[in-house]
């Protein structure tokens, strides 16, 4: 347990020989060192999961994870130190200002990646609806592009087709008639193949040739609207699937499934804060907190450094205005 305290004493940035002569404060600071501590853990566990769902490469996740926990320990370790207890309880706030908002973009940083694991299954299910969504975006750009020519082979179908009705009509009639002349059940109540019958036959035969025309032209169009529909089937096979798997797509799906749960979005809001609670605790507690012993021998630790370093510049300036006096004196008996 000492050598426990001894190391989160050493994460607080006291100064531990000042410390050990203010052993009341020991237990505070050592408080203090734990959560620098385990806030540079949750970013290594945090970035570490963040940089799994980018690469998918172990190595690359525990090597980012360790460089970024080891950043995160030594800036809080940094912002920490860094605040001393004043006289002025004014003025120790306004110090403390820039290091929370600083610690508050720290936490958020870290609580991210953290929210995305904790909800991991809601933001599966959300990725799975995004890719349908994806695709059926996809295939309606892709049959977007066909379909002003399946619209205007349509258009041309449907006109063949009037056309090669009225036809059929026409020659079933030409033919019935051409038959009535032959039999002499119609037209001139004669039964023969006399000239009336073979202009009635020529008639019924020109109109079956242009029926036949017609029907080539809709075999021919009906030939270019399956190529259309080969085309677009080719077109929609060929397309490049990506499933949303990457750490943009899961914000993304974190995002849509909090809009849609007020118990999820409330819940997000609540891990956040725990986090901006965490990181900013160990600067709230140095600043809330009464000033003891340590901090009163930090300050005439750097009361007798800056009376020192007066000491020595005067000292300097003595020295420099003895050499200008002597090179002036010698300069005049010259």
């Amino acid at each position: 347990m000492l050598r426990i305290r001894h190391f989160f004493l050493i994460c607080s940035g006291a100064h531990l020989p000042l410390l050990r002569r203010a052993p009341a404060e020991t237990n505070k600071y050592a408080g203090i060192g734990a959560t620098i501590f385990f806030t540079g853990l949750f970013a290594a566990i945090a970035a570490g999961y963040a940089l799994w769902t980018v690469f998918r490469n172990p190595w690359a996740a525990v090597g980012f994870a360790l460089l970024w926990g080891l950043m995160i320990f030594n800036l809080d370790r940094y912002i920490v130190s860094s605040l001393k207890k004043r006289d002025r309880f004014g003025k120790e706030l306004w110090m403390a200002v820039p290091r929370l908002l600083l610690a508050v973009m720290i936490a958020v940083v870290i609580s991210k990646p953290l929210e995305l694991k904790i909800f991991e299954r809601e933001i599966l299910a959300e990725l799975t609806l995004m890719e349908q969504e994806q695709r059926q975006a996809e295939d309606s750009l892709v049959r977007g592009a066909f379909t002003s020519r399946k619209a205007e082979l349509a258009t041309r179908m449907n006109a063949l087709q009037s056309q090669i009705s009225v036809q059929t009509t026409r020659v079933d009639t030409l033919q019935l008639r051409a038959q009535q002349e032959a039999d002499g059940t119609g037209g001139s109540r004669v039964k023969n193949l006399g000239p009336i019958y073979k202009a009635k036959k020529a008639d019924a035969d020109s109109a079956t040739a242009a029926l036949q025309s017609l029907q080539a032209q809709r075999a021919s169009l009906t030939g270019e609207i399956q190529a259309e529909d080969d085309s677009l089937a080719a077109r929609l096979t060929a397309l490049e699937r990506h499933k949303p798997d990457g750490m943009a797509s899961r914000l993304e799906a974190l995002g849509r499934i909090t809009g849609k749960s007020a118990p999820i979005q409330w819940a997000n809001w609540f891990i956040m804060l725990l986090f901006i609670a965490l990181e900013t605790a160990p600067v709230l507690v140095k600043l809330i907190s009464p000033r003891g012993p340590y901090d009163d021998l930090l300050d005439q630790h750097e009361f007798a450094f800056a009376m020192h370093r007066k000491e020595k510049k005067a000292i300097l300036e003595m020295q420099t205005d003895a050499r200008i006096r002597k090179a002036e004196e010698e300069t005049a008996y010259v």
